[in-house]
């Protein structure tokens, strides 16, 4: 088993404990959330450290204040 840590830029997401480490270029997905694998770094021997890019986050307008700024 591996010690993996999952950081997108500096930030630490999440700290798992797998049974593979994930490949770079390989998707994979955080805390319901896409992402993909850009590095992978061996700190010791069961030890790692994955740098990942998540996509960015798109905001919703919700219809229902749309529809009031058309009634006024």
């Amino acid at each position: 088993m591996f010690a993996v840590h999952f950081y997108e830029k500096r930030n630490l997401l999440i700290s798992k404990l797998l049974n593979e480490v994930p490949s770079v270029d390989s998707e994979i997905r955080i805390k319901g959330r896409k992402g993909k694998v850009i590095e992978v770094h061996q700190v010791h021997e069961n030890k790692y450290h994955v740098q990942i890019e998540l996509e960015a986050v798109k905001k919703v307008v919700p219809l229902a204040a749309a529809n009031k700024r058309k009634r006024k």
